[in-house]
This record gives C-alpha cells, structure tokens and sequence, in this order.
C-alpha cells in the first residue's frame, strides 16, 4: 500500500520504467527502451555503441532487479518497485546512479554526434522522450540538465539528475 508522499511519487514514477505499459517492469522493458534509443539515432545495434546500450540495458535491469525484485519471477511490480525504493534507494541516490550509469553513460554516448563525450540539449531531450518523458517536459528537463550553460549535458550532469529524480522526494 502507497501511504506517505514519497511513496506516491515513486508509485508514479513506475510508469517511467514500464516501457510496455504491462503493469509491471522486466528485461525487456530496458532491452527495448535500448531498442527505441537506436531507432531514433540511427545506430545499428550490432555496432559499438549499440552493444554498449544494450550491455548498459541490461545491467540497469540486473541493478533494478537486485533492488526490487522480491519474488524472484524476472518482473517487478509496482509495489515491488515502491518497497525497493523505500528500502534501499530512499535518499540514497549515489546506489541508483551506479546501477543506472552504465545505461545513461551509453545513451549519452548514442546521441554524442561529435565524440566530445556529450550529447547537445536537443539530442538530450530526444533521448528523454524516447525514454516517456513528453516531448515539452523532456525540452523542459533537458534545459534544466545543462547545468553550466554551454548547450550540452554530459554523464556527469545526467546521472546524479536522474538518481535523484528517482529516489529523493522533490
């Protein structure tokens, strides 16, 4: 049961990680989150930077299941997904950012169009609403991840951002 308001906003937060919209959460959720980013940007997945996605995917996904997959059966619901929250990542965001790293650092790398290990704000919000955040809330964050101002949001911007949209209350 959903009780306190950070639990309520990580209920909602869910939806984010439900790619499918299937009620709970799995590996294919990542795989095909991974799946949409290479879509977008035109990268073959057999590539570089499509294996490092893919190898990020999974290894968020084997991060998340660590945290919230109580039962064991490979999905996590969505109160699985609350009560690993709660449990292991409430105001813990340094856990999450390791788990999910991986993932943000290839996303990043995926829409880096000239190698200089950042992605502009454009490509930015591409990634995000690929990722489920709409396309004028994802210009809206994206703007906001270019904490320096200079047009671009690298892995060190991104990822401390998302573990804390993910696991402290705002």
């Amino acid at each position: 049961m959903v009780s306190s308001e950070y639990e309520r906003r990580i209920a909602a937060r869910f939806a984010t990680f439900d790619q499918d919209g299937n009620g709970y959460i799995d590996r294919e959720d990542f795989s095909g989150a991974a799946k949409a980013l290479l879509a977008e940007f035109g990268v073959a997945a057999r590539s570089d930077k499509g294996q490092a996605l893919y190898a990020g995917a999974e290894a968020f996904w084997q991060g998340m299941a660590g945290i919230a997959d109580r039962d064991g059966d490979q999905r996590i619901n969505r109160d699985e997904f609350v009560n690993g929250a709660v449990k292991r990542l409430r105001d813990n965001p340094d856990r999450f950012a390791e788990i999910a790293r991986p993932f943000l650092h290839a996303a990043i790398a995926l829409a880096d169009t000239d190698g200089d290990g950042t992605a502009t704000v454009e490509d930015t919000a591409r990634v995000l609403r690929i990722l489920g955040a709409d396309g004028e809330i994802a210009k809206a964050a994206a703007a906001a991840l270019d904490t320096d101002g200079d047009g671009r949001v690298g892995e060190a911007e991104i990822v401390p951002a998302f573990a804390r949209y993910f696991t402290v209350p705002e």
